[in-house]
């Protein structure tokens, strides 16, 4: 994780009770086990708490590739009342990505569920009935029971922004995403899933550490799904470069004050 000072970061809105901050690609969200540098600690030591415990002001959190918009608590109360808006699902959070390939439908709903990836932990992958009947007869204290989660709903819809073309040649889509669910890796696995996996993605993209395809077979995969050749160039040019997606918008009512917010900021892409 790159370490990010408390003068470094990008306020997008503050007030005594929330902060929102535009976190940078490459940073941790939290500091995790490791007590790595993070996003968190850095609120932290700018603002501090009502608590002064850095982990209750966590909410909800990006993954260290992805840029974009973060709420922190202040203070107990805001606490509370963003935890409840986050598992009432009153809160809209929009991302923008840039993913391989021409999308040829202007939008659209992917809705797959999600389960663990047995095959290749701690990943995820889209869940089908043939994953699931592999999970018979796992035992749970080798394999953690993570893996052996019920499969997770999950939804996202998209809607096409633009279509262009990456260093004048490669084929690229930018896309709004809207996650409904929320799931891990969810926009990761179901962009990869629909043959469009995110530009920079090492994960989940061309030679990815998980399985590819979102674990679909290619056959599966909708016709204008992105080539393996495409793939691979868009990989190359991009290679040491951070993953293109970035939550750009953020929506709910403040907690507190009932305000309604909705904060924007654009893709560093």
């Amino acid at each position: 994780s790159k370490a990010i000072s408390p003068d470094d970061l990008e306020v997008i809105y503050e007030d005594e009770h929330i902060a929102v901050i535009n976190k940078p690609s490459g940073v941790l969200s939290i500091p995790g086990k490791e007590d790595n540098p993070s996003l968190n600690k850095a609120v932290f030591d700018r603002f501090g708490c009502e608590s002064n415990r850095m982990d209750k002001m966590v909410v909800h959190r990006l993954g260290m590739d992805t840029s974009g918009l973060i709420v922190f608590a202040l203070t107990d109360a805001a606490l509370r009342g963003l935890n409840t808006l986050f598992r009432t699902r009153n809160i809209t959070r929009k991302y923008e990505a840039l993913v391989c390939g021409h999308v040829t439908n202007d939008n659209g709903i992917i809705d797959l569920p999600l389960m663990r990836d047995y095959e290749f932990p701690p990943y995820m992958r889209v869940s089908t009935e043939e994953h699931q009947r592999a999970l018979i007869g796992l035992d749970p204290e080798k394999v953690g029971k993570k893996i052996l989660e019920s499969p997770k709903p999950s939804v996202t819809e998209y809607e096409v922004l633009a279509r262009e073309e990456l260093d004048g040649k490669e084929d690229v889509t930018r896309l709004a995403l809207t996650s409904i669910s929320g799931r891990t890796h969810q926009l990761n696995v179901h962009c990869a899933a629909i043959g469009h996996p995110i530009v920079g993605d090492t994960v989940y993209g061309y030679g990815g550490e998980a399985s590819a395809n979102g674990g679909l077979e290619e056959s599966t995969l909708p016709d204008d799904r992105a080539s393996g050749d495409l793939q691979r160039g868009i990989a190359e040019f991009y290679a040491g470069k951070t993953m293109c997606v970035h939550a750009n918008s953020i929506s709910f009512e403040h907690p507190i004050t009932r305000e309604k917010l909705s904060l924007e900021c654009a893709a560093p892409f």
